[in-house]
């Protein structure tokens, strides 16, 4: 399922299609039917499950944390602006977006 309804979902496959074992210190072994990385070695990297890696990339769990976002980003080398967009997807709120408490005044 990756159309409009999983937003998230085909945007991480086409990230994780533009990150090369090389980029992301995975040694190559044997012969890839893949461009980028596999679905397992980005679940390694980011520190999760390859089945949670799955549903989300199926589309099966929407509501992943923003550690975990945070983690998928920094694997598939995603610079600030393209981080906030997959916070966006996956309804989470941007880290220099979020709320802060105006400073006291004593």
């Amino acid at each position: 399922m990756t159309g409009p309804s999983n937003l998230l979902g085909a945007f991480l496959r086409a990230r994780r299609d533009l990150v090369t074992p090389e980029q992301a210190g995975v040694p190559v072994l044997g012969v890839r039917r893949v461009p980028g990385l596999r679905r397992e070695e980005v679940a390694m990297l980011a520190g999760i499950s390859a089945d949670y890696y799955l549903r989300l990339e199926r589309g099966r769990d929407r509501s992943p944390s923003v550690q975990v976002l945070e983690s998928l980003a920094r694997v598939l080398h995603l610079d600030d602006t393209t981080r906030d967009h997959l916070l966006g997807l996956a309804g989470g709120v941007p880290a220099g977006k979020r709320c802060r408490r105006a400073p006291r005044s004593s």
